[in-house]
């Protein structure tokens, strides 16, 4: 019990560690848009400055031009429609009823994204509820969300979170889950447990997740890159892990056949050569090789060796035993995995193929 609670306790302690620069980030963005809006153009009570900052940043790295934009222009509707509205039809409960179907009616059109449709219609409901017909508050709204947005973009850039960071931990987060399904299906021939043969399947079934993670990554770092001078020159780091992550995915597509003709030899009570179950092993150890390399620029070379003994091995076991229905097709996945891998080095796939033949 004081085991478990220790490790949840350093899981959200580290969860705080990676969320540190973003809230320090949504702090002073929030701070500044105060400042800029009340004391500097005047606005009485500028709430929404700072909590279009807080908003536009938040704890994701990833799509805060965008949200910015969503902001603005969504407050902007609601406060246009609303103002439009309620000076000729007066307030009450069927005309706020109106004014936000109309308003976020108009932000579906428009773009149809979240934040943006969300804005439109509270801003509408503040315009029908609290400002009277006329009344310039929802300009000055329209003003502090601008404010509020464009400041937390600056800070941003002053302030920058590191573009590659995420998306390192996400890649390897992504291998290790590939290394691990590979693992499992290898121990899962070897015991011919078809019971871990299934638990491998959904297994790699269930990784689409952190594929979904790394590519936000990568959009973040992107975006930071965008807005950030200090980080341009990472842009070509944040190519390669781009590079990376498409390969990743068609490798996890292929462990996922791997895995599947797996459970299915071991449902049939297919015969499957001891050394095949060696071979994945080995090919999770590749995989390995590969995320030892992530962060070290230039050096992903290192792990292509292991990945084309895995070959060489493979293409050894072939030449000695006659591979039934089953095991040719986990072997064929085994070399697309290896594929996938050599180019994830940094090969082409002509150059991939070549270092393969070569091994053969």
């Amino acid at each position: 019990m004081r085991t478990r609670l220790r490790k949840h306790l350093r899981t959200r302690v580290r969860r705080v560690g990676i969320s540190a620069l973003p809230i320090v980030q949504c702090a002073v963005a929030a701070g500044l848009a105060w400042f800029v809006a009340g004391d500097v153009v005047g606005h009485a009570r500028p709430f929404f400055a700072p909590i279009a900052a807080v908003i536009s940043l938040g704890l994701s790295l990833s799509s805060r031009l965008r949200r910015v934009v969503e902001l603005v222009v969504g407050v902007s509707l609601g406060v246009l429609v609303g103002d439009l509205l309620i000076s000729v039809i007066g307030s009450g409960a069927w005309q706020i009823a109106l004014v936000v179907a109309l308003a976020m009616g108009v932000a579906v059109f428009a773009d149809g994204a979240t934040l943006l449709v969300a804005q439109a219609g509270s801003s509408a409901v503040l315009v029908a509820t609290l400002l009277p017909p006329g009344d310039s508050s929802g300009l000055d709204r329209c003003l502090d969300a601008l404010i509020g947005g464009v400041i937390g973009v600056a800070v941003a850039a002053v302030l920058p979170a590191d573009p590659v960071a995420p998306a390192r931990r996400a890649a390897r987060a992504l291998l290790d889950e590939l290394a691990g399904v590979l693992l499992d299906s290898a121990a899962a021939l070897r015991d011919r447990d078809p019971d871990a043969a299934a638990a491998a399947l959904a297994r790699a079934r269930a990784s689409q997740p952190l594929i979904d993670e790394l590519r936000t990554a990568l959009r973040g770092g992107r975006e930071i890159t965008t807005v950030a001078p200090l980080y341009r020159r990472r842009r070509g780091v944040l190519g390669r892990y781009a590079d990376l992550a498409e390969r990743a995915d068609y490798a996890m597509r292929n462990t996922r056949v791997l895995a599947r003709r797996t459970y299915q030899a071991l449902c049939d009570d297919e015969p499957a050569a001891p050394e095949l179950a060696d071979a994945l092993r080995e090919l999770a150890g590749a995989v390995g090789a590969l995320t030892a390399q992530l962060g070290r620029d230039g050096e992903r070379e290192r792990a292509r060796e292991p990945v084309l003994e895995v070959v060489r091995h493979a293409v050894a076991l072939s030449d000695t035993w006659v591979p039934g229905p089953s095991e040719q097709v986990i072997v064929a996945q085994l070399r697309s995995i290896a594929l996938d891998l050599l180019q994830a080095t940094g090969l082409s796939r002509s150059e991939a193929l070549a270092a393969m033949r070569s091994r053969g």
